[in-house]
């Protein structure tokens, strides 16, 4: 055997979630090579496999580069080693040759024991203060942190595939096509919303303005109405929008209902951010009664937490919303902890900045009627998202509709 050599070690669901595989693909793509020194296959669905390798580079660069990049799959060092410490030199710096994270669950081996990270996202560092280990984003580094460098002694755990029955994850796979029996697929997510709540979990949406344009506010007021949303993550956009329609009938000064331009309707976005400023909130125009409908005010009369990004595009922005970015992304962390399911409706910049704030066992939905959106936020990372390229005014309702057989 070759001296730039390693032996791996994978375990897991191996075989059904394709963990194998792709650590087989990735070698012979860096055109490593491989050998099985040992493999047992779980017999039963409920049984993990284990795998052994001895992984061959042609000098120790090239056999380090095929390790980091396996290591990213799940595949764990044979021996284990420490992790490395660096100490950030000063605030917002991180170490060079830092760590850098996904969003998928990981331990670091730290005094002869793994440590399980907590708060995991992407792009992100890991910190480790005594016995625990914490995911940090470079503004919240300072100086003298201890940060791990290099990929000595991190395990990575991809996600396994759903094993409790069909549902739309499963439906789907990875797919994002157009081409699916639209109805069904409402039916599935319908079922899987009305799952997670029976079982304690935690819906949170993103939305997008289109969500009102298209006419599917309703439809999103009464899944926050009927308790089966915990929180609502959006821009300055769909807030404007939403109180137009629901206090003047438009979006963009159409009318929603029948697609025809108001009178005047060029104004009405701009009348509505007046109506909050003169009323000084949402939440006050919700208790003077100015405000009787849509969703910023389910959410205000559920008590239902919502979050207001600010963009350099808005009008106004609404007194509502959070201007300052670093901020707004703080509140949206704070809305997403404990998420068991996000959907996203049509907002690609929003949805993709959610994404990178997920661990990837957080299930995410992604609904556009533009696939590129949907195929874009999977590019960007958050490769556990299952896209519904559907028109979201005509797919909501139906959802809403299947939920409202179940009460």
């Amino acid at each position: 055997m070759s001296e730039f050599s390693q032996d791996i070690e994978v375990s897991g669901h191996l075989i059904d979630s394709s963990i194998l595989t792709k650590i087989f693909d990735k070698i012979m793509d860096l055109q490593g090579e491989f050998q099985v020194e040992e493999i047992e296959i779980g017999k039963k669905k409920t049984d993990k496999s284990f795998a052994r390798l001895s992984i061959v580079g042609k000098d120790q660069k090239h056999l380090d580069d095929i390790l980091k990049t396996i290591y990213r799959l799940g595949a764990v060092s044979k021996i284990q080693n420490e992790i490395e410490l660096k100490k950030s030199p000063k605030d917002y710096v991180m170490p060079d040759n830092f760590y850098s994270t996904t969003n998928n669950q990981t331990h670091v081996f730290h005094k002869g024991s793994w440590i399980l990270v907590e708060r995991m996202m992407m792009d992100k560092c890991i910190i480790v203060k005594g016995k625990k280990a914490f995911c940090v984003p470079v503004r919240d580094v300072r100086k003298g942190d201890q940060i791990i460098v290099g990929e000595r002694g991190i395990k990575i755990t991809p996600p396994e595939r759903p094993r409790e029955g069909v549902n739309v994850f499963e439906f789907m796979g990875s797919s994002s096509s157009s081409e699916r029996p639209t109805q069904h697929i409402a039916k599935q997510v319908a079922d899987d919303i009305y799952n997670t709540k029976k079982n304690g979990g935690k819906i949170v949406i993103v939305g997008g303005p289109a969500i009102v344009h298209t006419g599917a506010d309703d439809a999103v007021s009464e899944l926050i109405n009927s308790g089966y949303i915990d929180g609502v993550l959006a821009g300055n956009a769909l807030a404007v929008h939403d109180i137009e329609y629901a206090t003047l009938g438009t979006s963009l000064g159409m009318n929603v209902h029948d697609a025809t331009l108001a009178f005047h309707g060029h104004r009405n976005h701009m009348d509505t951010i007046n109506a909050v400023f003169k009323a000084g909130s949402i939440a006050n125009m919700v208790k003077s009664k100015k405000l009787t409908k849509g969703i910023m005010y389910e959410c205000v009369k559920n008590k239902v937490p919502f979050v207001l990004a600010g963009s350099i595009r808005d009008d106004g922005p609404l007194p509502d919303v959070i201007t300052d970015i670093t901020q707004a992304q703080s509140e949206y962390k704070k809305v997403l902890k404990g998420a068991n399911m996000v959907i996203m409706i049509s907002t690609m910049l929003h949805s993709i900045a959610t994404g990178n704030m997920l661990p990837a066992k957080v299930k995410v939905i992604v609904i556009d009627i533009s696939q590129p959106t949907v195929t874009k936020l999977m590019d960007r990372g958050t490769w556990q998202a299952m896209g519904i390229v559907s028109d979201v005014g005509a797919f909501l309702p139906m959802v809403a509709q299947q939920l409202r057989k179940k009460k």
